[in-house]
């Protein structure tokens, strides 16, 4: 019979604050700080003084050998009997309140917690300025755990009083004062815990950890890999925190990887060294790999779990120095960004180091020239959101890609990613789908920011401005008061003409940096009345370039206001291209049209799907609708996300199989007939029209035609008919990395929110 690993016991909340306090039972050092947001600790309150289950604690009885500290920061001298694998911040919470004691935050800031109570009322609140002055409140539930808290109690009834203008009745008195002593008893709330033996190894330990926060939570990977290291190599994670820290406020005046773009996580950094060292993006494999795991035959070994660990110390020594974080971060700059006001996507960050990294320690290429070809892969990573979503799956396949190539070639290693980059900023991305994502009023659009970058990199001014906007987003600069974004259309115009919700006026298209002149006050004015007397504030060739960088078409102030928006999305979309093409301008081929080659060579991807036939089912060998719905999905899919490319004839592979088997089912087996085909199987399974959002060409490879569809990006949601079912009944599919998935209620409603904004 196999030996049972713990038992099942409970402890009242008072024993375990006093096993805390004096170091009998400890929180190792594979946990992260108190994350929780204090309305979190407020509704852990509001839980137990209500009798609701708050979850199940787990210990390990592990002695000596394991690193502790105390919740609070410090260190006892006592050895811990236990220390806490699940349940951080829960106890956390209650010791911070029940004691007073300071927590250690994310950003490694000590704040205190203080939680008010109503005994009126029986809820709990944070602890605010004006909950401190209303006398319906205990303002700290602290002081009832304190010696003598019966002045503090008599203390209440007395502000009560004086608030309320009356006395208390006896019955009323005596109902508020049982619901303080119900508070007060909460220190004798009983937890349910489950205690590992010591003859639970530290794998052991790791493995039920991930398997009791799987159950019903959602297990982040990273935090579990970071355990993992403490338990194996605590300097390794020391070393992640100490960096993060000082990113976050640098100890001393000397070198520190404090930047303006980036606060990382120890998880972020160790991302990019568990890519530099195993080229693998998904975490869920590291796991194996720390524990010493052989991924092919499942093997495990202490001296393979050395190896490995060994492997990365040596990639975490390289992430971790500060002359290549810095030299990496030039590469954003290079590529037009200032500041974490301009960065949508960390993960484009984050992501991109490692490929930096790659370059740098795997194919020997100098600071300039890795400066030019990842600025150019952080401008397209940025602005087609390629690590959102199924981020992990994306960052795996640009790993395996970039370790394809034969080591030491840089030039190779540069035309690869090169090769990646045209596959995704086509022409077609640039005139369609990138205009469609900018109609949008997110101020966070991945898009605007990207067009931010442009501007710098054109060196553009403001409008009826010399001020530079490379000035304006810089962190070190301050700009005059006067200058933001500011609505070309005024609101107040807006309202007049019918468009008052908070989306039609903030639209992307409608902001441009200005800079109001004195005797202008175009806030509430029509543009035809404010734009001439601006306008000829300027020389003519000032003029001229400044509409050109804010991307007004001619005669715009007389547009109407749609008409406007869209030749404007139109125009900033031109001056992005631009923007790039700059960049790219001593990088090669980058600008140059991707062909059907490269897209073959590179694969499937976020923007890159392959299908062998739209009609004809290859296994049956016979014609199948469900082949057709595979294609309206995948574009609707296209469409839902940042567009893309669909090639039918080619098979997952890459393998180019031609079009014979579908253009057979047809009445007359030619190209025109087999697009006729396609454009009616889209229109009338798509909820919008196709004729401005696909193009079908067909292109020759390796002897045989190929049928590409090109999708571009739609400036609101797709829905797509089911197989099977009525016209009442649609479904929403994205694509997330190289698949193309269904989402459903809250994830739908998400995902619109943050991908088309409000």
């Amino acid at each position: 019979m196999t030996p049972t690993l713990y038992k099942d016991t409970g402890y009242h909340l008072t024993h375990l604050i006093e096993d805390i306090k004096h170091g009998n039972i400890a929180l190792p050092d594979i946990q992260r700080p108190f994350v929780w947001k204090p309305a979190q600790v407020r509704d852990l309150f509001d839980s137990l003084y209500r009798g609701y289950p708050v979850g199940t604690l787990l210990f390990w009885e592990t002695g000596a050998d394991a690193g502790a500290r105390q919740i609070g920061g410090g260190r006892n001298d006592q050895v811990a009997k236990l220390l806490i694998v699940d349940g951080q911040q829960r106890l956390t919470s209650l010791y911070a309140v029940l004691t007073g004691s300071s927590v250690l935050t994310a950003t490694f800031e000590k704040r205190q917690i203080r939680i008010a109570f109503c005994p009126s009322d029986q809820k709990f609140e944070v602890t605010d300025a004006a909950i401190e002055k209303d006398p319906e409140f205990i303002p700290d539930i602290n002081a009832l755990w304190e010696k003598g808290y019966r002045p503090t109690v008599r203390r209440f009834f007395e502000r009560l009083t004086e608030g309320r203008g009356i006395e208390l009745g006896e019955g009323e008195k005596d109902d508020l004062e049982d619901r303080i002593d119900r508070v007060r008893d909460l220190q004798n709330f009983r937890f349910q815990v489950i205690e590992l033996n010591s003859d639970a190894d530290e794998e052991q330990v790791a493995e039920i950890f991930v398997r009791t926060n799987s159950k019903g939570v959602q297990l982040n990977q990273a935090d579990f890999i970071l355990t993992l290291m403490s338990v194996h190599w605590e300097k390794g994670r020391r070393e992640l925190e100490a960096f993060c820290r000082q990113s976050v406020s640098a100890a001393t005046a000397g070198p520190s990887p404090k930047n303006a773009f980036i606060e990382p996580s120890p998880s972020q950094l160790l991302r990019v060294g568990v890519g530099l060292a195993f080229r693998r993006g998904r975490l869920r494999y590291v796991y194996n790999i720390l524990r010493g795991k052989d991924l092919e035959t499942g093997d495990v070994s202490a001296a393979r779990r050395h190896s490995q660990f060994e492997e990365l110390r040596r990639a975490q020594e390289e992430v971790l120095d500060l002359t290549n974080w810095h030299e990496f971060l030039k590469c954003l700059t290079h590529a037009g960004f200032r500041s974490r006001r301009m960065i949508s996507s960390e993960n484009a960050v984050i992501f991109s180091y490692v490929t930096w990294l790659i370059g740098r320690r795997d194919f020997q290429l100098d600071f300039k020239t890795l400066r030019g070809v990842i600025g150019r892969w952080f401008f397209m990573a940025h602005l087609t959101g390629r690590y959102t979503g199924s981020f992990e799956t994306q960052l795996e396949a640009d790993l395996l890609r970039v370790s394809s190539v034969a080591p030491g070639d840089g030039a190779a290693f540069c035309a690869e990613l090169d090769r990646v980059i045209r596959s995704n900023l086509t022409e077609d991305y640039w005139e369609i789908s990138l205009p469609n994502r900018l109609d949008t009023s997110a101020s966070k659009s991945p898009a605007l920011c990207t067009y931010w970058a442009a501007l710098i990199l054109l060196d553009a001014e403001l409008l009826f401005s010399d001020l530079r906007v490379r000035d304006l987003l810089d962190p070190q600069v301050t700009a005059p008061r006067s200058v933001e974004r500011h609505h070309l259309f005024p609101k107040a115009h807006l309202a007049t003409q019918g468009y008052e919700s908070v989306r039609e006026q903030n639209a992307i298209a409608n902001m441009a940096f200005i800079d109001w002149p004195e005797n202008v006050r175009a806030r509430g004015s029509d543009p035809q009345e404010y734009w001439p007397t601006m306008a000829n504030g300027l020389e003519p060739d000032r003029l001229e370039r400044q509409v050109y960088w804010h991307a007004l078409p001619v005669g715009w102030e007389q547009l109407d206001y749609p008409t406007f928006l869209k030749r404007r999305r139109d125009r900033i979309a031109g001056v992005v291209r631009k923007g790039f093409e700059r960049l790219s301008e001593h990088g090669g081929s980058s600008r140059d049209r991707s062909s059907l080659g490269d897209i073959l060579t590179v694969g499937e991807s976020q923007r890159v799907e392959f299908k062998s036939t739209a009609r004809w089912n290859v296994r049956a060998a016979q014609r199948d609708r469900k082949m057709e719905h595979v294609i309206v999905k995948t574009v609707c899919g296209f469409m839902n996300a940042e567009g893309g490319k669909l090639l039918i004839g080619v098979d997952d592979d890459g393998q180019v199989l031609g079009l014979d088997d579908d253009l057979k089912t047809l009445g007359h087996p030619n190209n025109d007939a087999y697009e006729r085909f396609l454009r009616q199987l889209l229109d009338r399974s798509l909820s919008v029209p196709t004729a401005g959002t696909v193009t079908i060409d067909f292109e020759r490879a390796g002897g045989v035609e190929v049928c590409v569809v090109t999708v571009a990006a739609s400036g609101k949601l797709v829905f797509a008919m089911p197989h099977q079912g009525g016209a009442d009944k649609t479904e929403f599919w994205v694509r997330v990395g190289n698949q193309t998935k269904q989402l459903h209620g809250d994830d739908m409603i998400d995902y619109m929110s943050s991908h088309w904004g409000s």
